[in-house]
């Protein structure tokens, strides 16, 4: 057969327009299989997989009740699954820490609590986070104040009493703490500081070790939160003597606060929300804010909150900024003052 210049050519064409084909196809592949084609990452809408919630405490406590109560809500509401992670340790150093250095990419959070995020910048001289810069604020959602609770056989029956005797007889009252810087242990000794009195601190590993010395009689006073602390005192065994919010607990509407028993001006509640990363991307910060006040305005997240003895809270972003900072500030300042170390 006789092949003209013009078919000579084509066929070249032709061939070079194959081999051009083959290597964008190799190409493609290449990058899909690297998990980065750029039109499908462009493509992607927040929340396009599981979301991590970290809580920095074992399964039980306050911290896990109000993680769990939020994930399964937030899951509902977004249609992905958002699932919990209890990362103890140190206290609640290694979870809040796990989750400052997280990628910021909206896909891991921290159940963020005064503990961890106002009480520890004063707590610790080498913080391994800053609470302030290395996260982003999604919301509160509760808040319980704490109930101090006297021994069953306590002679006193108002925390007013409880200062008399302390400082009529220095260091012969003992009250317990679930560990050394834990919430209880601050909230005490910021008490007995500005009371001017001395008791002695006993430590514990946990509530339920030192719940058991209390019922038992072999510890003086304990505070705790309120609603774990109201079913330790609807059973008559334990004295309750104050609570520590700013007003009256729901749970105890006859028991005076502590500034209200008039031995000093100090007030705690521990408030509970959720914290993303800094640097986590704007449109995923917006989509979880939207979320949550969603899911903290819903009857029936609120219900199970008051069921819990809590107060619910429906505070954005700059509120609950405004409220993390302020708090940092007061309680490191009065913690310093006061001596309180969690060694």
């Amino acid at each position: 057969m006789a092949f003209d210049a013009r078919t000579i050519q084509a066929s070249g064409a032709s061939a070079c327009r194959i081999r051009l084909l083959r290597v964008a196809l190799f190409v493609g592949a290449a990058i899909l299989a690297s998990g980065l084609w750029p039109t499908a990452r462009a493509q992607e809408t927040y929340p396009a997989r599981v979301v991590k919630l970290v809580v920095p405490q074992p399964p039980g406590g306050g911290f896990d009740f109000v993680g769990r109560l939020l994930a399964d809500r937030l899951g509902r509401q977004m249609g992905q699954n958002v699932v919990v992670e209890n990362r103890p340790g140190s206290g609640t150093l290694v979870g809040t820490d796990a989750v400052a250095k997280a990628a910021p990419d909206g896909y891991t959070l921290l159940v963020g609590s005064v503990s961890n995020l106002a009480l520890n910048p004063g707590l610790y001289r080498n913080l391994p986070y800053d609470s302030l810069r290395d996260f982003e604020p999604l919301g509160l959602a509760v808040s319980y104040s704490y109930t101090l609770m006297g021994r069953g056989d306590l002679p006193f029956d108002n925390l007013k009493d409880v200062v008399a005797e302390a400082k009529a007889r220095p260091r012969t009252l003992t009250y317990a703490s679930a560990g050394n810087g834990s919430g209880q242990h601050v909230l005490a000794a910021a008490l007995w500081h500005l009371a001017g009195v001395d008791l002695v601190h006993v430590p514990y590993r946990g509530a339920q070790a030192a719940y058991q010395d209390l019922l038992g009689g072999r510890v003086d006073l304990f505070f705790d939160l309120a609603p774990t602390a109201a079913r330790q005192i609807s059973g008559g065994r334990l004295k309750a003597l104050a609570t520590s919010g700013g007003s009256r607990n729901p749970a105890h509407p006859d028991l005076p606060t502590i500034r209200e028993s008039g031995v000093a001006d100090l007030e705690l509640e521990s408030w509970f929300g959720l914290f993303a990363p800094a640097r986590t991307p704007p449109d995923a910060l917006q989509r979880l804010r939207k979320e949550l006040a969603t899911a903290t305005s819903a009857v029936d997240v609120t219900e199970a909150f008051v069921k819990a003895g809590g107060r619910p809270l429906s505070l954005g972003a700059d509120q609950t900024r405004a409220l993390v900072e302020s708090d940092v500030v007061r309680w490191t300042r009065l913690i310093r003052d006061a001596g309180i170390t969690a060694e």
